[in-house]
């Protein structure tokens, strides 16, 4: 494909405007500095463009938590540099902190910025200092993540994200209320807060805060109807957390604005496997934590990950794994196989599974972590749940999709136009990952 020439580019109230496409790869966090600095980008004058022509600029947001993610990285460096071999590519995000070197040699990639530096992107194009706080829309998206925390303090052994991401660090509690105050007046209607480590936000703050505190905030904004946690450690899930979202929920009768929803990793159901992992609990203190969470709040969702084929690994390991997930009946479980990760501990062990045996294993979890999200699911057949609709069922247009609280998949059929909307429905039947549902 021929390089994009200056001369065609897009013109925007009579000024030619230079054009970018963004690619992310990875977590809420990930996504959520993408977007800032789309907005960036946009506030210079450049335009976006979503479709398959060229643009002049690729700025790509990586991530390095896998083998996969690095290769999808770098996939997309390449699909980048064959629509437009004269385009600036800029490569961002976790996998070039330890890997700019190896980046840096890709055809096409004439910036690797490292995660620090993420933020002064747009002076490498533009004469304007960054003044850009924060972001005020969220594109292709009706809920709108909001990070309020950085970083992680935790050495689990299979993780590098704490030698890319450094140690936790929380915003400002000013910032993020502006910050989520600007989004609601955007129409977002759900703000889900994320974080490298959510559950560590505010240790480091003088004076110290926490996740409370942010959320009290947050509840006083007015057009704000839900506020959902993302992913939250084991550890960081405190009695008062518990409580709030009982109170919550028990206060508005039925879904409050703090989502029942918690999204809190496994990794394994093995007590030897956690330890060689460096998790901070036993498999009883999952339990029993997941059991207290659920006769405080019985109809949550409980969703979670799992690391398959650990080194060392072996089928009792395994199925003490299997043994826990069907205990505690989750929505959804994130299954992914482990991968050796420079500088991670883990990656020195030995005892390494074939990766036939993950395979296997994964398989037989997905199986049953199907099995027990219809089990979860069942409770709600022929109740009235409140679901925010986001779009169009992809297979059915005549339908549309969107998540309850509790992070249940709803399809409801309507003629109108539902998006962003928050509705009441009658859910009726389970099928192709739905619940499908009348529109009450």
């Amino acid at each position: 494909m021929k390089t994009i020439n200056p001369s065609t580019s897009l013109r925007v109230n009579g000024k030619r405007s230079r054009t970018i496409k963004f690619y992310t790869l990875g977590c809420k966090v990930n996504q959520y500095e993408t977007q800032s600095i789309r907005e960036q980008f946009i506030g210079s004058d450049f335009q976006e463009i979503e479709d398959g022509a060229p643009a002049e600029i690729y700025l790509i947001n990586t991530c390095t938590v896998t083998q996969n993610a690095d290769r999808d990285s770098r996939h997309l460096i390449y699909c980048a540099h064959r629509q437009n071999p004269g385009a600036k590519i800029i490569v961002t995000g976790c996998y070039t902190e330890l890997d700019s070197a190896e980046i840096a040699k890709i055809p096409g990639v004439t910036h690797v910025i490292k995660n620090k530096d993420k933020d002064r992107i747009i002076e490498l194009f533009s004469k304007r200092v960054n003044e850009h706080i924060g972001i005020t829309n969220f594109s292709g998206h009706t809920r709108a993540f909001l990070k309020i925390q950085d970083g992680c303090n935790n050495v689990c052994a299979y993780c590098k994200v704490p030698l890319v991401r450094g140690a936790s660090r929380s915003r400002l509690l000013s910032s993020i209320v502006q910050e989520a105050e600007k989004l609601v007046k955007n129409d977002f209607k759900e703000i889900v807060l994320c974080g490298i480590c959510l559950g560590a936000y505010g240790r480091d703050l003088s004076p110290q805060s926490d996740l409370i505190q942010v959320i009290e905030a947050l509840e006083n904004i007015k057009g704000l109807y839900r506020i959902r946690l993302s992913s939250i450690e084991a550890g960081d899930v405190s009695d008062s957390l518990i409580q709030k979202i009982a109170e919550s929920n028990l206060a508005c009768r039925q879904a409050g604005k703090l989502c029942r929803h918690l999204h809190i990793p496994i990794q394994s159901g093995d007590d030897e496997i956690l330890k060689k992992m460096h998790r901070r609990y036993s498999r009883l203190d999952y339990i029993n934590l997941i059991a207290k969470i659920k006769k405080q709040i019985p109809q949550i969702a409980i969703t979670t990950d799992v690391l398959v084929g650990f080194p060392g690994e072996n089928e009792e390991n395994f199925q003490n794994t299997i043994n826990l997930v069907q205990e505690i009946v989750p929505l959804r479980v994130h299954t992914f196989s482990y991968s050796s990760r420079n500088g991670a501990p883990a990656s020195y062990f030995e005892d390494k599974i074939e990766p036939k045996v993950i395979k296997q294993r994964i398989s037989l979890l997905k199986n049953i972590a199907q099995d027990c999200s219809l089990v979860y699911k069942k409770q709600f057949l022929n109740q009235d749940i409140q679901v925010l609709i986001e779009t169009r069922a992809k297979e059915k247009p005549e339908f549309w999709e969107g998540y309850s609280d509790n992070y249940i998949k709803v399809g409801v059929a309507s003629e109108r136009n539902l998006k962003n909307q928050l509705i009441k429905v009658k859910l009726k039947k389970i099928g192709q990952g739905y619940l499908w549902a009348n529109y009450c």
